[in-house]
């Protein structure tokens, strides 16, 4: 029912917005446009046919649609032969802290991305000595000061730094947790939840957009049902939605599935699934499920819906590999466990056989084949990087868990992986629900630069492009209008953008001109640091990111904080 009247209003709002605008430009405008788009095919955002309309820019702002050609306008973008739509929303990006080293977000403006959503369990705040000291390597790796403790102190250096891209963020329920009790593998004392629960309180009033859940990975998944049912429950009072990486996504999904619902029926909340995915050959072909059991919830009244990125691999740490057990106490203490010819003798077994209560990614993949090294830390490790862990262990003449052990302990916990873990024919189907919009699941990047040293998952550049060039274009397994649908309006109600997401007079000028012929994903699993093709133009906020296939140096982006956030008397620009 809140989806449904939040849709209504939604679509009120629109229809008056775009109602008030029209009678201006019936009216005359007073002052030229500061952009006029010609020419184009325009595929607002609703999944409503393309129309042939001209859009009109004052400001930040749409503010005319229509044939408007001939009008005063500063500037004219002729996009005949394109197609015209609103941003795209990247419904999982993870850019907090990317976009503190490097703000163009290239990679994600060349995909048309103009809003990204952060915080799959951690979060950009809040932020004390126990949250940090996982993060050291990244922060020495790229200099980073972390000079912020609330998401009032993230929100103002990103709003000082400046950024190519929308930013909004949930707060991490592992955040908020590691804040309290550190990487301790226990529940919370009644003292420590209610402090968990004020921090919650605290971070939403500041902007949040709701709680979010890594449950798969340590030391997230040492939390119980009833302490993010606890955490969920303050999120929904202050208007936010839980958003979840499942417990389990493998042999596990089912249990997990039941648990996003049993936390979305005691919170009365409304729940996203994070990068929907069936994980593990022996899971293959059992997508239908999975959406039969989300249908039936939503049938029963609870709002779920999902997001998803177009690969069959997944990307995460190496460390990932290891049971939540090992990782208790935080890194250091798992470095030790490592360390250690006993403990070692007891996680082969375990990694050697399907996970009991854990997700073994190791074991999902089907073994050290199927586990490709992405990025390492430690400069001396570099060649390993594009290498299958089947291909390390050969060159370092080891078995592959002693290889995995060791490169772990040589990379200091970490180094990334990807895991070829799904089938083809389960993302394809995912992809045609009409409740799965779209993530990246992966940071911001560059080809050049810091951030150029990192070597990603091929979704990093491509995600976007990849579902329009490939699956609308090649395989037709979309219409380009629904596709658009799901990468914009979709997303944007989903988190609670009142205005983006849709080609509106009224609404933020968030726009994405692009070639639907030229448009395909280049990165691959071997070569990923490769720039889509097709997207030509990407306008943030009323200013051009990108213009003609070239950046420039615009970072109009904003902060775009949660429903609960009231802006003090006197403060600035920057909100939503």
């Amino acid at each position: 029912m809140k989806a449904l009247k939040w849709a209504s209003l939604f679509l009120v709002a629109a229809a008056l917005l775009a109602a008030a605008s029209l009678r201006l430009a019936g009216a005359g405008a007073e002052e030229p446009y500061d952009l006029l788009i010609v020419g184009g095919r325009l595929v607002d955002g609703s999944g409503n046919p393309w129309t042939r309309e001209d859009l009109a820019v004052r400001g930040d702002r749409i503010v005319a649609r229509g044939r408007l050609a001939g009008a005063p306008a500063r500037r004219v973008i002729d996009a005949g032969g394109h197609i015209v739509a609103p941003g795209f929303i990247d419904m999982l990006g993870q850019s907090e802290f990317n976009l503190l080293v490097d703000s163009s977000a290239e990679s994600k403006i060349r995909q048309g991305i103009t809003t990204e959503i952060t915080g799959e369990g951690g979060s950009p705040a809040p932020q004390n000595p126990k949250t940090l000291a996982d993060l050291d390597p990244f922060v020495a790796r790229f200099k980073l000061e972390i000079d912020w403790k609330d998401f009032d102190g993230y929100f103002a250096r990103l709003e000082r730094q400046g950024t190519a891209i929308n930013l909004g963020s949930y707060v991490g329920a592992t955040q908020v947790r590691q804040m309290v009790l550190g990487s301790e593998n226990r529940a919370p004392s009644a003292t420590e939840l209610a402090e968990m629960q004020r921090l919650v309180k605290e971070a939403m009033e500041q902007g949040a957009l709701g709680l979010s859940s890594s449950l798969v990975y340590a030391p997230a998944n040492y939390a119980r049902t009833d302490e993010l049912v606890a955490l969920a429950r303050v999120a929904a009072a202050h208007g936010g939605l839980y958003a979840s990486h499942l417990r389990g996504e493998g042999r596990g999904i089912f249990a997990a599935l039941d648990e996003a619902f049993t936390i979305a029926r005691e919170a009365r909340i409304p729940v996203e699934i994070f990068h929907l995915k069936l994980a593990g050959k022996e899971m293959w072909g059992r997508m239908g499920e999975v959406i039969s059991r989300i249908e039936a919830a939503r049938a029963a009244g609870l709002d779920v819906a999902a997001d998803q990125y177009p690969y069959v691999a997944g990307a995460t740490s190496l460390s990932a590999s290891v049971p939540p057990w090992a990782h208790a106490g935080g890194r250091e203490d798992l470095l030790n466990r490592l360390r250690d010819p006993g403990t070692r003798a007891r996680l082969r077994r375990e990694i050697s056989q399907p996970g009991e209560g854990w997700e073994n990614f190791y074991w999902m993949a089907g073994g050290a084949e199927s586990v490709l090294i992405s990025s390492v830390n430690h400069p001396e490790l570099k060649s390993y990087e594009g290498k299958r862990l089947s291909e390390v262990a050969r060159e370092r003449g080891e078995d592959p868990l002693e290889a995995l052990f060791d490169v772990l302990l040589a990379d200091q916990a970490q180094t990334g992986a990807i895991y070829f873990l799904m089938s083809e024919e389960d993302v394809k189907l995912a992809l045609q629900q009409p409740w799965v919009s779209i993530g990246t699941d992966y940071p911001a990047v560059c080809t050049e630069g810091p951030l150029s040293t990192w070597r990603p998952h091929p979704r990093a550049y491509g995600t976007f492009p990849r579902i329009l060039g490939r699956y609308v274009r090649d395989q037709k397994l979309l219409r380009l209008e629904e596709a658009v649908r799901k990468m914009t309006s979709l997303a944007a109600q989903r988190v609670g953008l009142r205005d983006r997401g849709l080609l509106l007079p009224g609404f933020y000028a968030d726009i994405v001109i692009f070639d639907p012929e030229a448009m395909r994903d280049l990165a691959t699993f071997e070569t990923p640091a490769q720039y889509s093709a097709g997207v030509q133009y990407v306008i943030v906020n009323g200013q051009p990111v990108l213009d003609g296939g070239q950046m420039t140096p615009a970072r109009p982006g904003r902060v775009l904080r949660g429903p609960a956030w009231k802006p003090a008397p006197a403060a600035g620009p920057g909100g939503q």
